[in-house]
């Protein structure tokens, strides 16, 4: 007898927005510079809540959203900053100290004296 299985779905499993939130935080930890995975990230948190509504929010409609929120997808940048703020989220950066940013500094600081 075959083994049987289903397709996974996240969205199925994201009930409160603070599983939402804690698969969003997740995924911008993993995507590191995929951009296309932060997009299916928030078409998953789209899709686990409404996309009809999520359409409405933007202006977009649904299918544009769905295809720009899809794996293969790759939607504006304009497009992820109405989706992410008609989610209730928004984007907070970071400074992360690395060797080649203390370089530059360094070169500047000189060249101040």
């Amino acid at each position: 007898m075959a083994l049987k299985t289903t397709r996974w779905d996240s969205a199925r499993h994201l009930a409160t927005e603070e599983d939402r939130a804690a698969y969003l935080d997740a995924c911008m930890e993993e995507a590191g510079g995929d951009a296309g995975f932060i997009a299916h990230a928030l078409g998953v948190v789209a899709r686990s809540r409404s996309m009809s509504q999520l359409a409405r929010d933007t202006g977009l409609t649904r299918e544009g959203l769905y295809k720009a929120l899809s794996e293969d997808g790759n939607p504006s940048f304009s497009t992820v900053l109405k989706v992410v703020d008609a989610l209730g989220y928004r984007f907070s950066l970071v400074r992360e100290p690395r060797a080649s940013y203390k370089a530059t500094e360094t070169r500047a600081a000189r060249k101040r004296r």
